[in-house]
């Protein structure tokens, strides 16, 4: 009998649907593969492995997650930009029944304790990659925001930081499961970058 035909793509949102509830070690090709009602063999062939199904997984993830994250920091004042990117953070972290937190930051831990070479420098890389091009999205909002006058720090600098308070919200949204904690961490990161909104019209209001 001939193999049965697959949606590729359908493949790898199941596949990481299922690593991103359960992560990488917790997932198994046989679990995937009940999901999308075929057969586990027919994954092993497609993919060869789980890690490279979770990679290809991965890129998908990635490619979607990025063109989310331009688009919200693509046009507005800098507060909307920034306020935009961390509410779709956060979202992305409580998304799920129960929710699921962040795959990378998952996926970053699960390198830190993985023994059996499960998981290898390509993860690694992959990761590093999503979270470098995402800084450097950040810094062209802020490099657009300085040169409008909305900030006056350092946008490398800046980036770098919103990335750390994204990361430092993954780990307080695995421990605490408080989104309105989260929020009020991240407007507080907004305001300590640009000023607060007070702030900004008792500024205005002397200029005039």
């Amino acid at each position: 009998m001939r193999p049965r035909e697959f949606d590729h793509d359908e493949i790898l949102r199941i596949a990481f649907e299922q690593f991103w509830r359960k992560g990488v070690r917790g997932t198994s090709l046989s679990d995937i593969a009940r999901d999308a009602g075929i057969q586990r063999g027919s994954l092993y062939n497609a993919f060869g492995s789980k890690e490279a199904l979770f990679l290809c997984a991965y890129e998908r993830y990635s490619g979607d997650y990025l063109v989310s994250v331009r688009k919200v920091l693509g046009s507005g004042a800098l507060r909307k930009r920034l306020t935009a990117f961390f509410d779709m953070t956060i979202t992305n972290f409580r998304s799920g029944a129960p929710p699921r937190g962040c795959p990378t930051t998952r996926g970053l831990m699960e390198l830190a304790s993985e023994q059996d070479g499960e998981l290898d420098d390509r993860a690694r890389q992959a990761f590093a990659d999503l979270i470098t091009r995402i800084t450097d999205l950040l810094e062209d909002a802020l490099s657009q925001g300085a040169e409008r006058g909305e900030f006056d720090g350092d946008p490398e600098a800046a980036a770098l930081h919103i990335m750390t308070v994204t990361r430092g919200l993954a780990v307080l949204e695995r421990a605490f499961g408080d989104e309105t904690q989260l929020r009020d961490i991240a407007a507080h990161a907004v305001d300590l970058l640009l000023g607060s909104k007070i702030q900004g019209r008792r500024r205005r209001s002397r200029a005039n």
